[in-house]
């Protein structure tokens, strides 16, 4: 039998079970507090981390230098770094050919910046969406292989075995994490933590820290040379820009990494992200959220639906002026971009409900459905329905799909099971995100397989979805002392949730709709209030329950963040989900 309900609630006004910590985890959590004084949700959630009291100050305080993997534990990395070196030494034509999402565009962005401050310089190629499609195509590849010695393929390269084989001439790098097949491609070396024969261990690395890697292994061969490289941690914004908006687990190196970034980003000295931050008004210190939702967003506009090289040429720029242009630009394709990720949305919302969301995979395509928002749309039927998604755009017979995942599901290996079958002309990706090109008669038939293929991962298994709670608190503890503690466990994102608290038998009061679909309002336990916002709110259930609460009381889940406005800071709850106590 599970364990009973935290507060009782078996269906909360959005459907879900409410799961908090269980008897052996209270003790651990009230064991560490002897020990360490901590306050005890900073202590549940270290439990729940699975960090002991004896390790928690080292948790709490990350060191790169203590987590930083050895470059050369990658197989192919010492090759790399070496023929890298002697490319910068012999001054030959470089050329770095990247994917068009902020991890490639970031880790771009590295190379070009690591090799200006060596006096040296490459030709940047970033493949067209919509004509040229994901990687190396080639076309391409021959055109670069014409006119460049080394050719550098970042966050794209692992199965492009035909492209590399047509760069003759030149030599090809790959410096990639997406999902390996049996063979690699006849490049000089291929750099990927998710090779086939490697052990797996970095396999949570986006693509910009392995670019990092390879740039530290290349200043190390430059020490033992007598020779100094350019400074790497200086270069930290970039990596964590990357891992959030990549959804990489905040986990291991990759926590200390996008938290030694954030503080570099703060200097404030890289112009095209002081640019953007400008443009996306953000009026605090950066955080994951800002990276997630404010700057990766702007930086994959371009990409998306303009000139795919704007993202990666504004992370790259050292020049302040053309940095505020290219951010301007971005940000204007972002709100083009949302108009037509709407649109794209609501008609792939209502085909999918019309076939049904209860199955291990929910799917919608459509003719004229634009490439460069499908893998946002597949995102957010996948938070709507707790289920792997994929969306298509059909053009000319031929169908361009992204495709989100969820926890515990591998999609990237079931898409690359499409294509060993001949059920879609290609696709490939990583656990959580995939994407694929399938003929537009082979939809279904590809769908129904990887629905079967999903299936048997356990994607769409019965139950009510559960909301996992971190424990109880009352108003008078949610204080800015509380926030600041708490925060010391992060940064906060994907494979590291912030924690989420329940404050019980709350009384509602001040409820009112800001904006669109948003909810504002008070909760109280008799002696303290506490400020909250619901956003999107009135988009499903919690807006009408909330917004008229009467005389009954809730209990309410959300996490604590502070709320900064007209120059004060207050702590305020970002609710996520309500039960009637």
């Amino acid at each position: 039998m599970s364990a009973r309900a935290f507060l009782d609630v078996e269906a909360s006004a959005t459907g879900r079970r409410w799961v908090g910590p269980g008897v052996e985890a209270d003790r651990m959590a009230e064991a560490m507090v002897q020990e360490t004084r901590l306050p005890l949700p900073l202590a549940r959630l270290l439990v729940a981390r699975g960090v002991a009291a004896a390790d928690a100050a080292r948790f709490l305080e990350p060191q790169l230098r203590d987590l930083l993997p050895d470059p050369l534990a990658l197989k192919d990395m010492g090759r790399a770094a070496a023929r890298f070196l002697r490319a910068v030494a012999g001054r030959e034509a470089i050329a770095v050919f990247a994917d068009y999402d902020v991890d490639g565009g970031a880790s771009a962005a590295l190379l070009t910046v690591w090799l200006r401050a060596m006096g040296r310089r490459a030709t940047l190629y970033i493949p067209d969406r919509i004509d040229e499609g994901y990687g190396p195509n080639e076309a391409a590849m021959a055109m670069l292989a014409e006119g460049h010695r080394l050719i550098v393929c970042v966050d794209c390269g692992t199965l492009s075995h035909a492209p590399i084989a047509a760069a003759r001439g030149a030599d090809v790098l790959v410096l990639d994490h997406h999902l390996g097949g049996e063979t690699l491609p006849p490049a000089l070396a291929v750099v990927n933590p998710n090779r086939a024969d490697e052990t797996g261990d970095l396999g949570h690395l986006c693509a910009a820290s392995v670019v990092f890697l390879m740039l530290v292994e290349a200043n190390r061969q430059l020490r033992a040379e007598g020779a100094e490289g350019p400074d790497l941690m200086a270069m930290l914004d970039l990596v964590a820009l990357a891992t959030v908006a990549d959804v990489a687990p905040l986990v291991g190196v990759n926590r200390a990494l996008v938290r030694q970034g954030l503080r570099v980003m703060a200097r404030r000295e890289r112009p095209g992200l002081v640019a953007l931050a400008d443009v996306a008004r953000m009026d605090r210190a950066p955080n994951t959220y800002h990276l997630g939702f404010l700057l990766g967003p702007r930086v994959n506009a371009g990409g998306r639906i303009g000139a795919a090289d704007l993202g990666a040429r504004l992370l790259a720029t050292d020049d302040p002026h053309e940095a505020a242009a290219l951010a301007e630009r971005l940000d204007a394709l972002n709100t083009e971009r949302r108009e037509i990720e709407n649109r794209v949305r609501d008609a792939a919302l209502a085909q999918a409900e019309a076939r049904g969301l209860e199955g291990p995979l929910v799917w919608a395509a459509g003719a004229g459905w634009h490439p460069g928002v499908v893998g946002i749309v597949a995102a957010r039927l996948k938070e709507a329905t707790n289920r792997p998604a994929v969306v298509i755009g059909v053009e000319g017979g031929i169908g361009k799909g992204s495709a989100r995942s969820v926890a515990g599901v591998d999609l990237g290996a079931a898409v690359q099971r499409l294509a060993a079958e001949g059920l879609i002309v290609k696709g490939g990706g990583h656990r959580m995100a995939a994407g694929l090109t399938v003929a537009e008669g082979q939809i279904e038939a590809a769908m129904a397989r990887l629905a079967e293929l999903l299936a048997r991962q356990g994607a769409g298994a019965a139950g009510p979805r559960e909301l996992r709670l971190d424990g109880l608190l009352m108003p008078a503890a949610a204080t800015p002392a509380l926030i600041e503690e708490i925060e010391k466990a992060g940064p906060f994102g994907q494979g590291a949730p912030a924690p989420r608290f329940a404050f019980a038998s709350a009384e509602v009061t001040g409820a009112r709709r800001i904006g669109e679909n948003h909810l504002r309002f008070s909760l109280g336990d008799g002696r303290t209030r506490l400020d909250a916002v619901a956003f999107g709110a009135f988009d499903g259930p919690l807006g009408p329950l909330l917004a008229s609460p009467g005389a009954a009381r809730f209990h309410l889940a959300g996490r604590l963040e502070t709320n900064s406005w007209g120059g004060r800071s207050r702590v305020q709850l970002r609710l996520e989900d309500a039960a009637r106590a």
